[in-house]
């Protein structure tokens, strides 16, 4: 089920020395250069690779001391000694057999290449709930996908291929996005077991996006595509030290992604810094006639690259939204160091800021997705050849049949729920998706946008990673997703600080594309905070 690697020569002279995981050592340099070839060419010491940013990776490549078939050599063995062994983080769930083919090619092609973009020769992972038409699977983490690899690339893939990168593999998820159960434990799927937060193995890296985040924040890939329903992209990545973007409803496109509700799905970029992040999303935005939600995407599609500007939090008006934290005293912290610093960039900020209708979204949202779910799975499934599983009834029976292996810590009730929805014609569920949605963008944060002449909203990020816990499932405390989520509006989280070891973010967010305001503050709050660091595989908490 879950794919080996490649084969790759190993070398007992030169030896790295892996300085985020002490006390191993490999010969990853000397290897590369001997089984490369042709390919062999001077390079840095690789172990700066691993955290490098895309400008700094391009720069290499364009000088021709790297190339991206050793790149992407050199990922697939950190892969192989931080996530198959090692810490064992399980943020991969598989690799792409033939990343070094695509690798070569791309090397070869780079020459004939009058300007290459960003993105080009640069590898990236993948959520599995993303279609690749190659020889991966795609599976939302589920047994029941693994017969047979979807037909074609998703819409955000065609894209990403289309810029030039490399698709490296994908990524551990919580299983089918965590719309299955909802005692559940984030990032453990039947197919791929516990992810496992880099920072501190024994806490939770948060999901559902949590193989994405965890593997852009170890040094697996230079950037990652999760996605988010509510949520899925904005926690991992706060959790696990990074950058996350949750983009408009719409402006990437959806097309060949396991969906759970078209009213709330978008695929999203996560990086280790802002500016890896909007160069992804820049190749990612655009519409796609297969996703209809994308038809005015090509009109606020841009270069988001432009928009990373040091001052740009200078004159910025920012409202805090208290309420949506847990009340969490590091992440209240954290909250109040990152206002410090912005206010001392130029930003003015308004604090406290009520948001309209905050406590009364989430039934209606619970009422949508169990509707869409039922609706959009099916549809779904019937795009998939040569699966056993062709409807959510079909889903639920195998889980039922294969209860040890996708069921040996909880249930299907969500599952359950949702199958016994009636049609999206229901008037149940047409009230509550116009509730949903009012109440949550026009009633909701445009209100707050408009009352305080704001650029947009704070709130400060879940509190530090809880110790994962497949027996009661997980317990996050805080998380400030829901209203853009529901609303389909963009968000940003950003690393803002520490708590005993564990990364903590905060979250922005605003109307209907803002994209490249938020990118502007999120950068600019960046370069001025520096809270970044890369992670140290720590057993657990030590006093």
């Amino acid at each position: 089920m879950c794919r080996t690697l490649p084969s790759r020569p190993f070398c007992q002279s030169s030896v790295e020395v892996d300085v985020n995981f002490p006390g191993t050592c490999f010969g990853t340099v000397i290897c590369m250069l001997l089984a490369a070839g042709t390919h062999a060419a001077p390079t840095e010491p690789p172990s700066t690779l691993p955290y490098a940013s895309i400008g700094e990776l391009q720069s290499r490549l364009h000088s021709g001391v790297l190339t991206s078939h050793q790149l992407t050599q050199q990922l697939l063995g950190r892969i192989d000694r931080l996530d198959r062994h090692g810490p064992a983080l399980h943020a991969v769930i598989e690799t792409n057999p033939e990343a070094l083919a695509l690798a070569d090619v791309l090397d070869a092609e780079r020459t004939k290449q009058p300007a290459p973009g960003l993105l080009y020769g640069i590898p990236v992972l993948l959520k599995d709930n993303i279609d690749t038409g190659d020889r991966m699977l795609t599976t939302a983490g589920s047994l029941a996908l693994t017969s047979a690899p979807a037909a074609r690339d998703a819409g955000v893939v065609a894209r990403l291929r289309k810029a030039g990168a490399l698709i490296l593999g994908k990524t551990n998820l919580s299983e089918w996005a965590n719309y299955r159960s909802s005692h559940s434990s984030s990032g453990w799927s039947g197919r791929g077991g516990q992810t496992h937060n880099p920072y501190v193995l024994d806490r939770n890296p948060c999901g559902s996006s949590s193989g994405s985040a965890v593997a852009v924040s170890a040094g697996l890939s230079p950037v990652a595509v999760g996605t988010e329903t509510d949520g899925s992209v904005i926690c991992p990545s706060a959790m696990n030290g990074i950058v996350g973007i949750k983009p408009t409803l719409g402006l990437v496109s959806r097309s060949g992604i396991v969906p759970i509700s078209h009213n709330q799905d978008t695929a999203g970029p996560m990086a280790r810094n802002v500016t890896d992040a909007a160069i992804l999303l820049t190749a990612m935005a655009g519409s796609d006639p297969r996703d209809p939600a994308s038809a005015d995407a090509d009109a606020h599609a841009t270069d988001y690259t432009r928009y990373l500007d040091p001052d740009g939090l200078r004159g910025k008006r920012i409202g805090v939204v208290r309420e949506l934290g847990g009340k969490e005293p590091n992440a209240d912290r954290v909250l109040a160091a990152a206002i410090a610093t912005m206010e001392a960039q130029g930003a003015i900020i308004v604090d406290p800021v009520v948001l309209p209708h905050l406590h009364e979204l989430g039934a209606p949202e619970n009422t949508v997705l169990a509707y869409d779910f039922k609706h959009d799975i099916n549809a779904y499934l019937a795009t998939r050849q040569g699966l056993a599983v062709h409807t959510l009834a079909d889903l639920i029976a195998f889980n039922n049949t294969h209860a040890a292996e996708e069921m040996p810590w909880f249930g299907q009730e969500t599952f359950l729920h949702a199958e016994a929805q009636g049609p999206l014609s229901d008037k149940a569920y047409i009230d509550a998706l116009d509730k949903a949605k009012r109440l949550s963008g026009p009633e909701g944060i445009d209100a707050a946008l408009k009352a305080h002449h704001l650029d947009a909203l704070l709130a400060p990020g879940p509190g530090p990673a809880p110790v994962t816990d497949p027996v009661l499932g997980e317990h996050v405390v805080g998380g400030a997703s829901r209203p853009a989520a529901v609303a389909g509006y963009p968000s940003i989280t950003v690393p803002a600080g520490f708590a005993h070891g564990l990364p903590i973010g905060i979250v922005l967010f605003a109307g209907k594309w803002s994209e490249p305001k938020l990118i502007s503050i999120a950068y600019a709050f960046e370069q001025h905070s520096h809270a970044r660091r890369p992670p140290g595989f720590a057993a657990t908490i030590r006093e």
